[in-house]
């Protein structure tokens, strides 16, 4: 398993991301989870789980996120973790696209960078390439959950 050495993430971001790497938020189990995905990059090892319960009214109440890997994947799961409570899936859907288009290098509308929070860190991982894949990986767990509990709930 590979890692940016702590160096190159530097500054308030990088402090940012090695904080949510050395501490990882969420990790607590959750029993009964209405959603709950699995993925694994084989190319670096790494990989994320993640399982969440709804409310009565649809919102994440409780979260279980867990991940394996670089500083990247468990940073970005950290920070993904925190996002979510509270919110349904349609906003979820909707944050997970602003992410992916800002991993892209894409104008998004400065609101939706405000939603971002702290995922807005990640910005700086876009100057590897080949770690914008850890940065998503937990984001890919997210939608395949949703899409299995959307075709499941119908």
């Amino acid at each position: 398993m590979s890692q940016i050495p702590d160096v190159q993430l530097g500054g308030l971001y990088g402090d940012l991301i090695l904080e949510h790497y050395r501490n990882p938020h969420n990790r607590h189990p959750v029993a009964g989870p209405d959603l709950e995905a699995q993925e694994f990059n084989p190319f670096c090892g790494d990989r994320v789980g993640l399982k969440l319960k709804l409310d009565q009214q649809s919102r994440v109440s409780e979260i279980n996120a867990d991940s394996e890997g670089c500083s990247i994947i468990q940073a970005s799961t950290s920070m993904l973790s925190d996002l979510l409570k509270g919110k349904t899936l349609e906003e979820i859907a909707g944050l997970a696209a602003a992410f992916r288009s800002m991993m892209a290098g894409k104008d998004i509308p400065p609101e939706s960078m405000t939603e971002l929070g702290e995922l807005d860190a990640l910005q700086v991982v876009r100057r590897y390439p080949v770690r914008i894949k850890c940065a998503l990986l937990p984001w890919t767990a997210l939608e395949e959950a949703m899409q299995e509990y959307w075709s499941r709930v119908g």
